[in-house]
């Protein structure tokens, strides 16, 4: 008698965008942060700046916790381009709903988040 046994993993997402969606819902930026690039633009409702790994880790982790995720869903991805993936999340938090744009670029044989892009959400359709 053959017995096949499988166990799946609570994060077995193949997309890196879904990861990272994922992450941000469970405010595990420590572990989304080994996804960054060396450097990351970060723009933080305006705040515009190009930091290290360990700055921009720093910085997105404030971010969420003082507007802690709630919700998190899918409003756009492209994911056509095997080098290049871009998502645009829609995160409601304890302080508001904002729309976050996700860059991730093909480096050194893996996709590295290049930039994390945070808006208020408002104005639809533009």
């Amino acid at each position: 008698m053959l017995v096949c046994i499988s166990t799946v993993s609570h994060i077995s997402v193949a997309d890196p965008i879904d990861k990272i969606a994922e992450l941000i819902r469970q405010r595990n930026i420590h572990e989304m942060a080994k996804s960054f690039a060396g450097s990351v633009e970060v723009t933080i409702l305006g705040d515009e700046n190009t930091y290290s790994k360990a700055q921009a880790e720093v910085i997105i982790d404030k971010f969420f916790s003082q507007n802690l995720p709630k919700t998190v869903k899918m409003l756009h991805r492209v994911n056509s381009n095997p080098n290049y993936r871009f998502g645009v999340l829609i995160v409601n938090t304890s302080n508001g709903t904002y729309r976050i744009a996700i860059t991730l670029k093909e480096t050194d044989g893996n996709l590295a988040l290049i930039e994390f892009r945070v808006e208020t959400e408002g104005v639809h359709g533009k």
